[in-house]
C-alpha cells in the first residue's frame, strides 16, 4: 500500500501526520509512506529527521485582507497554488498512491486537490473545533472527513463520509503524581500546577506567573516550561526551589502530566488531545492571533462540558485569573469533577483507528 500525507507548516498539522503513518506502518508492514509539505515548514526538518521522503511544493497561505498588499500578495498565492497543483498531479501519476491523507492547513491543500480532481481516495482530518479553509474547502470532494470535535458538524452540510474520530497525538502513560513530583526536585505531597506555551512559550502566559511570584511565593509547586523565547528573563529573576521548577522545554512529559493536578497552557488542538486522553484539567487561555480564532473554539469545547475553564489572554495577567487557578487547585472536588468530564472527551486510540480507516480505503 502506498500513502501520501499533506501537512504541515507547524506541529499542530504535521505531528498528527506523522502519528498516523507511525501507527499505519504498525498496521501494514511494508506499506510505503511519504510525506508532502514546504521548504518554510517545520515538516522539511521534521519529515527528513524521522526517515520519510518529503516532497517539497511552492505554496503559501492566503492573508486575511483587502489592503493593495494583501491582494498582491494573494494573487501570488493563487498562482503558486495553481503551480503546486500542476506539480502534485505529476507526483500522483509517479507515485500512484492507494490513498491522499490531508491534515489542514494551507500545506495540504495542493496534493488533496489534484487528488479529488483524479478520483484517488482521499482521507481529511481536522485537528480544529472550527475547521480551518483548506478543509472546509476540499471536504466535500473528500472520501472520509474526520473531525476531532463533535461541535465541528456543524460547519459542513456533508454527513456521509464523515466521522468524529479525534486528533492522534503523543502517547503518555502517568505515574504516581509523588514520584513524579521527586523527579522535578518538588515536593511530593503538594498540589501541583503545570504550566507550558509550546516550544517557543507563550509570553502572557509567563508575565502572569512572574506577578504571582513576585507577590508571594504559592502554596503549590510549580512546573513551569517558559519556552525558549522568556528562558532567560526567568532564569534571571526566580531560582528553582522545591515548590519551583523552571526549564526551557520538558523532555519528560509523562512525567510532568503525572505531578500536575492542574494545567495552565495555550489551546492548541494537539495539546487539547492530549489533556482529553489523560483527564487532566486545565486553565485554557487561547492564542488570540490563530487563524480564525480557532484555539478559542477549541477551548469551548472542553469548558462547554466542565472540563477546563477559559481565561481571555488579554486577561491572563489580572488578579482574578490567579484567584481562578488558586482556587482550582484547591478544590480537590472540582479537580475530580473536570478529570472525568476532560476524559469523556478524549479519543486515545484516534491515531490507530484513523491508520485503520487508511488501510480500509487502500483495499476498496
Amino acid at each position: 500500500m502506498k500513502v501520501l500525507f499533506a501537512g504541515g507548516g507547524t506541529g499542530g498539522h504535521l505531528y498528527p501526520a506523522v502519528a498516523m503513518a507511525e501507527e499505519l506502518l504498525r498496521l501494514r508492514p511494508g506499506s510505503s509512506v511519504a510525506f508532502a509539505g514546504t521548504e518554510r515548514g517545520i515538516e522539511s526538518v521534521e519529515i527528513p529527521r524521522l526517515g520519510y521522503p518529503l516532497h517539497l511544493f511552492r505554496v503559501r497561505g492566503f492573508r486575511r485582507g483587502f489592503s493593495f498588499g494583501d491582494l498582491l500578495n494573494n494573487a501570488g498565492v493563487l498562482a503558486d497554488f495553481a503551480g503546486s497543483v500542476v506539480s502534485a498531479i505529476r507526483l500522483i501519476v509517479k507515485e500512484k498512491p492507494d490513498v491522499v491523507v490531508g491534515t489542514g492547513g494551507f500545506v495540504s491543500g495542493p496534493l488533496l486537490f489534484a487528488a479529488e480532481l483524479m478520483r484517488k481516495k482521499t482521507l481529511i482530518q481536522e485537528q480544529n473545533a472550527f475547521p480551518g479553509m483548506t478543509t472546509r474547502f476540499l471536504a466535500y470532494g473528500a472520501t472520509e472527513l474526520h473531525l476531532s470535535f463533535d461541535e465541528s458538524r456543524r460547519y459542513f452540510r456533508k454527513s456521509r463520509g464523515v466521522f468524529v474520530t479525534g486528533n492522534p497525538a503523543r502517547s503518555f502513560r502517568l505515574v504516581d503524581a509523588a514520584v513524579a513530583r521527586r523527579s522535578f526536585g518538588l515536593r511530593p505531597e503538594v498540589p501541583t500546577l503545570l504550566v507550558f506555551g509550546g516550544s517557543r512559550g507563550a509570553r502572557s502566559i509567563n508575565n502572569a506567573v512572574k506577578s504571582w511570584l513576585r507577590d508571594a511565593p504559592p502554596d503549590f509547586n510549580i512546573i513551569w516550561q517558559t519556552g525558549s523565547l522568556d528562558f532567560r528573563s526567568v532564569r534571571e529573576e526566580f531560582e528553582p526551589s522545591a515548590g519551583l521548577w523552571i526549564g526551557e522545554y520538558i523532555n519528560d512529559m509523562s512525567s510532568a502530566y503525572s505531578a500536575a493536578d492542574l494545567v495552565l497552557c495555550r489551546a492548541g488542538a494537539s495539546t487539547l488531545a492530549e489533556l482529553t486522553n489523560l483527564g487532566k484539567p486545565s486553565v485554557l487561555v487561547p492564542y488570540p492571533y490563530a487563524t480564525g480564532n480557532h484555539q478559542y473554539h477549541n477551548a469551548r469545547a472542553l469548558v462547554d462540558v466542565g472540563a477546563a475553564e477559559l481565561i481571555a489572554d488579554s486577561d491572563v495577567g489580572d488578579g482574578s485569573a490567579r484567584l481562578k487557578v488558586t482556587g482550582l487547585i484547591g478544590d480537590s472536588g472540582r479537580l475530580t469533577a473536570m478529570s472525568e468530564s476532560c476524559k469523556s472527551k478524549g479519543r486515545p486510540e484516534a491515531a490507530a483507528e484513523l491508520a485503520g480507516r487508511i488501510a480500509r480505503l487502500g483495499d476498496a
